[in-house]
């Protein structure tokens, strides 16, 4: 036989002991065959997210005005194609609406200052006390001792990094959080301004068939952002609302703090809002006693059912909502690698990446067609 032969190479496998890689892989049963595709898919997904999480987190100051930059571009677009409608330019609505966002935030800060800023040393005062009866509820009516209970508590302060305050840590992160906003709020006018033409030039770049899906896909992820931002915000407020009014009617000291704080922890989905209910009922704790607290705890309840059961499916479309285990994952996971700021973008990212796949999934599925030209 000549070199190259099959038979050779055949006899050559059988000296060395086995048949090749090729026949190996094929002599295994599907579904191994199927675990393995399947979980080196998953290893090369979780990897590439690791990276860009642990990039973000390099950059955390751009990633955090990124993402507060399209979070409010795409709550303040109904403004601005309200304007648009009324012949201004691009220039000056996308001005008109960024002075409108200052103007409202501004003024509703200095309100809840004036209102508030005499009452946090007091909330902190009330949530002190709180904790301690806590303690104590704990102590008596639980077989756990005093010293058990600090333990626990010191551990939970170290796993969550306090420690002694570095000035100099603490004037750079003033400095990053100010450089943050400063550039979030140029990046809004200019995505208010041209957005639309900058998605445009991107689509011009492309043709075929994925210059349609790619047009299809966008315009639901956007839909999907703005969506859902506007939704959680109107959510939240229902929520700060109700709750601040039950705190009033219970005669529960510092209900305006304690509604701001549920207003900011409606952002973060379930997590959020239980941190909030409890922080209120400790406050109604040390303050009223434990029927007030019970009460509270009620009312933080019924609030959180109503929005949930009634509230988010009308305000929130079917393509925004996720499952609550989805939710809980994606916020832990945001929290793991970003902190305060990775739980309040995670759920708006895998919402908006939901949406893009599956509206690229759906395009794979249906039968190629005459592909149309994309709206604009």
């Amino acid at each position: 036989m000549v070199a190259g032969d099959p038979g050779t190479d055949t006899g050559a496998r059988k000296a060395s002991g086995g048949p090749g890689p090729r026949q190996a892989w094929s002599g295994l049963p599907w579904p191994v065959r199927s675990a393995v595709l399947w979980s080196a898919c998953l290893v090369v997904i979780v990897a590439g997210l690791y990276l860009l999480g642990k990039i973000a987190v390099l950059l955390a100051p751009l990633a955090i005005a990124l993402a507060a930059t399209l979070f409010l571009t795409a709550l303040l677009d109904p403004v601005l194609l309200l304007l648009r409608r009324l012949r201004l330019p691009a220039a000056l609505a996308a001005l008109l609406t960024v002075l409108l966002l200052l103007g409202i935030l501004v003024g509703v800060g200095a309100l809840v200052w004036n209102l508030t800023a005499s009452q946090f040393d007091q909330l902190s005062q009330q949530l002190t006390q709180g904790l301690e009866r806590s303690r104590d509820f704990v102590t008596s009516s639980l077989p756990v001792t005093d010293a058990q209970l600090d333990d626990l508590v010191d551990q939970a302060r170290q796993a969550a990094g306090s420690g002694s305050v570095d000035p100099i840590a603490g004037a750079r992160t003033a400095t990053e959080v100010l450089g943050s906003a400063l550039l979030a709020l140029v990046l809004l006018f200019f995505l208010l301004k041209d957005g639309r033409s900058m998605w445009h030039w991107v689509l011009s770049r492309m043709t075929g068939p994925n210059r349609q899906v790619v047009a299809e896909s966008g315009r639901a992820g956007w839909q999907t952002l703005g969506a859902y931002s506007r939704g959680t915000m109107l959510i939240a407020a229902i929520d700060a609302i109700g709750i601040g009014v039950a705190l009033v009617v219970l005669r529960v000291p510092l209900a305006l703090p304690l509604a701001l704080i549920t207003f900011l922890g409606g952002f973060v989905p379930i997590i959020g809002a239980t941190v909030a209910g409890a922080v209120a009922v400790l406050v109604a704790l040390a303050a009223n006693g434990p029927t007030t607290a019970l009460l509270t705890l009620a009312a933080v309840v019924a609030v959180q059912q109503i929005e949930g059961n009634l509230l988010e499916p009308l305000v929130m479309k079917r393509q925004v909502r996720l499952h609550p285990a989805v939710i809980l994952v994606a916020v832990t996971a945001g929290t793991l690698i970003a902190g305060i700021a990775g739980a309040f973008v995670s759920v708006p990212i895998t919402a908006v990446l939901w949406r893009v796949i599956d509206t690229i999934q759906s395009h794979r599925t249906t039968p190629a067609g005459p592909t149309p030209a994309p709206a604009g």
